[in-house]
């Protein structure tokens, strides 16, 4: 199976493992400036080159080889399950995509039409009740992770620790996993282990959040979408991630961990 999801300094000062919704974009050029003094111009994940992605053929053998090793010094990103399949759904389901089109094709009309989410029109200018439709769309989410039906879950609301775990059950180890919720703290305590050809001064760096403008904006604080049954199905969903990356199942609100993450834990229940 390789390494999906993974990226690559091309100096091998750094392995990243790729969770989608979590600062990938910010993560990516921050990979990709300390390598080469300056960031990719545009989105990271259209780069074809400077970094290695295990998407390249011609990056497969050097990061099968890095990784098998263990190397370089390898980390990942996660995020708490509340505001991050909120994220998705604004992202991606409200959303009008780069090339102009909706995510996907035929998903929102699925969504419409299966589960009477209304995301505004086929343009997505109108007004809707984005709570209303959130908490159908989650209906849906739920049944793609637990029942792959009506289709299998997408990479961007699949759970954080399905994506963790693949670099773990094909022979890699984490050094440290940081969370976005502390981003500035987490990303530098990685900086620190490692030597770079170009120094980053985290503080300058942008927030590189390339579903930006996506979709509407969110019309209400986190915890507004979330009623007992909606928080019911996120812990039903994302359990793994709330217990694994010290998250609060019960307060939407806060998002901050509760706690440190234990990577032998981690790795043991992931690992499997």
């Amino acid at each position: 199976m390789g390494f999906p999801g993974v990226w690559m300094t091309q100096s091998e000062s750094m392995v990243y493992r790729v969770v989608p919704k979590c600062a990938c974009s910010t993560i990516g050029q921050i990979m990709f400036y300390s390598d080469h003094g300056r960031f990719f111009d545009g989105d990271i994940h259209d780069a074809d080159d400077g970094l290695h992605k295990w998407a390249a053929e011609h990056s497969q053998t050097p990061i099968t080889r890095n990784v098998s090793d263990h190397m370089s010094y390898a980390f990942t990103c996660v995020r708490n399950p509340y505001a991050r399949i909120l994220s998705s759904f604004f992202d991606k389901i409200c959303g009008i995509q780069r090339n102009g089109k909706r995510y996907r094709g035929n998903l929102v009309p699925l969504l419409t039409q299966t589960y009477g989410v209304d995301v505004g029109g086929p343009e997505g200018r109108d007004d809707f009740d984005q709570i209303a439709a959130f908490r159908r769309f989650l209906l849906f989410a739920r049944d793609t992770i637990r029942f792959r039906k009506p289709m299998d879950p997408d990479i961007h609301w699949s759970a954080v620790s399905s994506h963790v775990s693949t670099f773990i059950v094909n022979g890699g180890t984490y050094d440290k996993i940081i969370w976005t919720e502390s981003f500035n703290d987490g990303m530098r305590e990685v900086l620190e282990e490692i030597e770079t050809p170009h120094r980053i001064d985290l503080d300058a760096v942008p927030r590189f959040n390339e579903s930006h403008g996506h979709g509407p904006k969110r019309a209400h604080p986190v915890e507004d979408y979330f009623d007992d049954l909606s928080a019911h199905l996120v812990y039903e969903i994302y359990k793994r991630d709330f217990d694994l990356f010290q998250y609060d199942p019960d307060t939407p609100a806060d998002r901050r961990p509760k706690g440190e993450i234990d990577l032998d834990a981690v790795h043991a229940k992931l690992g499997d």
